[in-house]
């Protein structure tokens, strides 16, 4: 299968960039090296032949036991000037930061901010990166695999919820909860 030309211009631009292609039912994953990254994104957004100007999604892996290097962060683009979908991957081990591209995709704040608080992984030039899903003061990062399993016990209060599901009264076969089928509350 010929090489997909977003593959082929970024190799002519970044010669150094990237590690690995992968293509797998028919999406394309591209392995750079971390540096890369920025410039990368920046010439997929701005080259208007390609126009990879939507950041789908991050997501963090955690390869712990195998293959090195442990972590693996994918970024999903997609182009509506030509309706195609690019997987760009850098890998990192413990400790190793990644550089940002919330100067380049503006939505990228969340997702990094995410991946941070799940897996620990620092993206170096981030404006607030800080937990976003964990509380503030929560030890540890829980999607990582050497995360303990054992949880904390959570005892809720019923406090004011409204009955419980056995003293719901549920309406009759032809009637909705406001009386017959059809009619709203105010009816």
């Amino acid at each position: 299968m010929p090489e997909r030309p977003e593959v082929t211009r970024i190799r002519e631009r970044f010669p150094e960039a990237v590690r690995e292609v992968v293509t797998f039912r028919g999406d394309t994953w591209i392995v750079l090296n971390k540096e890369y990254l920025p410039d990368v994104c920046r010439f997929l957004r701005d080259e208007p032949e390609l126009s990879y100007r939507f950041l789908s999604d991050i997501v963090g892996i955690d390869q712990l036991g195998r293959r090195e290097p442990r972590f693996e962060i994918v970024y999903n683009l997609y182009s509506f000037r030509t309706f195609t979908r690019l997987f760009l991957k850098v890998c990192v081990n413990e400790g190793e930061a990644v550089p940002s591209v919330t100067g380049i995709y503006p939505g990228a704040n969340f997702p990094e901010r995410e991946v941070y608080d799940m897996f620990g992984i620092v993206f170096e030039g981030h404006p607030d990166l800080r937990r976003i899903l964990m509380p503030d003061d929560w030890v540890g990062h829980p999607l990582r695999k050497d995360f303990p399993l054992g949880g904390e016990e959570v005892v809720f209060d019923r406090g004011t919820l409204g009955p419980s599901v056995a003293e719901v009264q549920t309406p009759h076969p032809g009637e909705s909860f406001f009386g017959k089928t059809g009619l709203s509350s105010r009816e």
